[in-house]
């Protein structure tokens, strides 16, 4: 009943009648000269709420429930502190001593928050230079989940983020595949993705893919925002999410942490970090190693990732920041398969001559400067150097693999340089205050791609093996740009209701400057056709982007909030030319267009109950899909119509121990239920699409779990379920060469744990539990085509060290 009773009061905003309210005053004074500071303001955090204090330093927030709430007190002039209280039964003094700019208001917030977390939180209104008010937004905080962060499991790692259809395709967890609201999970490429605020995909217009993923055991935090930051992130429909590294620690000057894992299948990882202040300076860096097998045959693995971070602040309003990031691995491809053979062995490989490289260079130049306090400049700097090779037999599968053939190569060079500036100021507004956001961001990137004849062999050989030793079968090279201006502005129209309008600008030029090879053959398989054709396509475009989020907190356990955004999607590098077996492009497709929409109430009670549910609506214009015309059976990739995606994202997790018992329990039990509910339509002048399901949009995504925590042991368990999906535009369940038709529905189980006994965790797991047959993915090229079978059963053992 207790239970009963606290939801039901958090979801109203309602208080008993009897119950008491209470007050928080006190002083605001000068650290140095011990004097009353008049006209200083004080906020209550997570609402706009202001106070002023008299000219005797004296301010007062009344009518208060209980609860626990954070303040801020600042002057022009002496710099911010930020306190916490927590009330129960008594009004509270709380008072305060200004002193010089401390520079931590955000990262004192942010600690204060994730004490009551449970492994997922949100986003405050304005964190460092963004604005993410009445936004849909989660934060996996990595350091309180327990999972299987060796290989990035970002089944476990993202269980609680609402809606994520999840590619299982590579067990590794070296490319994330992750997608939502009918969006492909393709390398995540339907978001905006970012390394400490910066882009770290191949081409953030052409080619948005990232073949490159942060290892898990590096993060602080994975932020994740929705359709609603296209405002601030520019072209996409998924959102934005952004990885954010691990620091060194304040307090020391060194700490050192390495962490060995082993696993099935021959998985070694081992990560080692070091990190410290010392001075002006703090730093962070990693390396990784990892290695295995692979469940299935031929697909092995050799992964090296280093990063390093140097952060020099030489007063207390700048800080200077370098980041640099390299990776490198090479992998083996074992192919798809049939469904046929898919369920006889699903194990089995039927090539063995795919392999896939890739090289990442990535840097970062940073620049925080805090103009005043209440006005914060930051400059972001970066760039990509990077490769990618891809090597094997892509025909289809249903065919074997003609060993006296030369194998395709495609070979791609990233070379990307981007700037994002940012300001943000917060200004009065009546009796409480606004945040005003502007930016600028440019961005330059070039792509040098090949295609062509690779040899004959089975190794990893990354040479073209043509007559003359180059490209034979296409070779292009492809320039973005990119101009934007955005700006969003929260407006507190009363303590309690925000209006927060956004707009962006946005100039993109692409281009394609290269030729491919035209062949054709008769019916005897005689080539009466091959030339060279050259090509040379030009696109340029201003896009216009509006937004708009409300925000209603009627308690500080809970907002009501709903926000519209306008979405854009260039048409990207591959859909302009890449000769594939499998498909052909049409050379008349044009960008995507569209616009979502949320609304939701969220809210945390006191770190015992954490909840978020909220309606969506996503429309998609002249979305880019494959299908057959009538008649026919080549495969084309064409703008093939509009579609509709609306559904409902639920969250809600409960300590129930602490529900019970009280919060200050010596031992946590929490237990989590995320349910996410999709319905999709495709509106089409094509017949067989017109009225059919969009693909890649299971109607159901369910997850739920326990965790058990009690002083250094921590235990986990996750059950998770996806519903049938299609994997094309015409709805297709079954075709020989298996690129296309349904993905049965499916569901795994995992179990993880921790134990920490003075400097040393011991970790271990089992995931997919029950030893479940299933597969995420039909692909049409790389790594496949056909049916990427998910991994087996399997385990893993970590232990850490930590000096």
């Amino acid at each position: 009943m207790r239970f009963i009773l606290i939801v039901f009061l958090s979801l109203t905003g309602l208080q008993p009648v009897l119950a008491q309210t209470f007050s928080v005053s006190g002083h605001v004074t000068n650290a140095r000269t011990g004097k009353p500071a008049p006209q200083a303001e004080v906020i209550l955090l997570s609402t706009s709420a202001i106070a002023k204090t008299s000219a005797q330093g004296v301010y007062r927030f009344q009518q208060l429930s209980p609860g626990t709430y954070s303040f801020t007190a600042y002057a022009e002039g002496l710099g911010s502190v930020t306190k916490q209280v927590t009330l129960t039964d008594a009004d509270v003094t709380l008072d305060f001593e200004l002193k010089a700019f401390e520079g931590r208001l955000r990262e004192v917030k942010v600690n204060a928050e994730r004490e009551k977390t449970f492994g997922i939180t949100r986003l405050n209104s304005v964190e460092g230079a963004a604005i993410y008010e009445a936004k849909k937004s989660e934060v996996v905080v990595l350091d309180d989940i327990t999972a299987n962060k060796a290989t990035n499991n970002s089944r476990q790692v993202f269980a609680k983020v609402a809606g994520l259809n999840i590619w299982e395709s590579d067990g590794a967890g070296l490319q994330l595949g992750i997608g939502g609201r009918g969006l492909s999970p393709n390398r995540t490429s339907n978001f905006n993705t970012r390394q400490n605020g910066y882009d770290i995909s191949a081409d953030a217009l052409g080619y948005p893919e990232s073949y490159y993923t942060p290892p898990t055991e590096a993060l602080d935090r994975i932020e994740v925002v929705r359709g609603a930051a296209s405002l601030q992130y520019g072209t996409q429909f998924g959102g934005m999410i952004n990885f954010v590294m691990k620091e060194g620690p304040e307090d020391k000057p060194f700490e050192l942490t390495t962490r060995q894992t082993v696993g099935s299948w021959g998985l070694f990882n081992s990560f080692n970090s070091i990190g410290g202040t010392k001075g002006k300076v703090h730093y962070y860096g990693f390396y990784q190693y990892k290695r295995g097998d692979g469940w299935r045959d031929n697909s092995g693995f050799d992964a090296q990732t280093a990063f390093a971070s140097v952060h020099y602040k030489p007063s207390e309003k700048l800080e200077i920041g370098f980041n640099y990031t390299y990776m490198d691995y090479l992998a083996q491809q074992p192919g798809g398969l049939t469904d046929v053979e898919f369920n006889a062995d699903a194990r089995q490989s039927k090539r063995d001559r795919n392999w896939f490289n890739v090289n990442w260079n990535l840097l970062a130049l940073t620049l925080d400067y805090r103009m005043g306090e209440r006005t914060k400049l930051n400059i972001r700097n970066f760039g990509l150097l990077a490769q990618r090779d891809a090597l094997g037999y892509m025909g289809k599968i249903s065919r074997p693999d003609d060993l006296t053939q030369p194998r395709t190569l495609l070979q791609d060079q990233f070379n990307n340089f981007g700037n994002e500036t940012r300001l943000i100021h917060r200004y009065d507004l009546g009796d409480s205050f606004s945040t005003l956001l502007v930016g600028t961001r440019y961005y330059r990137g070039f792509t040098d791609q090949k295609q062509g004849d690779g040899s004959m062999a089975s190794d990893a050989d990354f040479r073209f093996y043509s007559e003359t030793g180059a490209p034979n079968a296409s070779s292009y090279d492809y320039l973005s740009r990119n101009i934007s201006v955005f700006a969003e502005n929260i407006f507190n129209i009363t303590p309690k209701f925000s209006i927060t309008p956004g707009v962006r600008y946005e100039w993109i030029n692409t281009n394609a400057d290269g030729s491919y090879r035209d062949v054709m053959a008769d019916e005897a398989g005689n080539i009466i056709r091959d030339e060279v054709v050259p090509e040379m396509r030009e696109s340029s475009r201003n896009v216009f982007l509006l937004g708009m989020g409300l925000s209603y907190k009627p308690s500080e356990q809970m907002e009501v909030y709903g926000n519209f955004s306008q979405n854009y999607r260039a048409i990207n590098f591959n859909d302009m030319r890449v000769i594939n077996p499998n498909q052909t492009v049409d050379q008349n497709l044009k960008d995507e267009s569209g616009y979502s929409t949320d609304l939701g109430f969220r809210g945390n009670i006191s770190g015992l109950l954490n909840y978020d549910a909220s309606l969506f609506y996503l429309a998609y214009k002249d979305r880019i899909n494959l299908f057959t015309p009538a008649g026919t059976l080549e495969r084309i990739r064409a703008n093939v119509g509009d579609s509709r995606n609306y559904g409902l994202e639920t969250f809600v997790e409960a300590d129930l121990l602490k529900l019970y018992f009280g919060a200050d329990h010596p031992t946590s039990l929490s237990a989590f239920s995320n349910i996410t509910f999709v319905s999709t339509k495709y509106s089409s002048p094509i017949t067989d699409i017109d009225g059919k399901e969009v693909e890649l949009a299971p109607s159901v995504i369910a997850k739920t779990g326990l965790s058990f925590k009690r002083k250094n042991l921590k235990l986990a368990y996750q059950y998770a379920y996806t519903a049938a999906q299609y994997t094309d535009a015409p709805n297709s369940l079954l075709e020989p060469t298996a690129v296309v038709g349904k993905i049965p529905s499916y569901w795994v189980m995992d179990l993880s744990g921790s134990y920490t006994y003075k400097r040393f965790t011991l970790e271990s797991g089992i995931s997919n539990l029950t030893d479940n047959r299933y597969f995420t993915r039909r692909a049409t090229g790389y790594p496949g085509p056909g049916i990427i079978a998910s991994d087996a059963r399997n385990y893993y053992v970590t232990l850490q060290f930590q000096l």
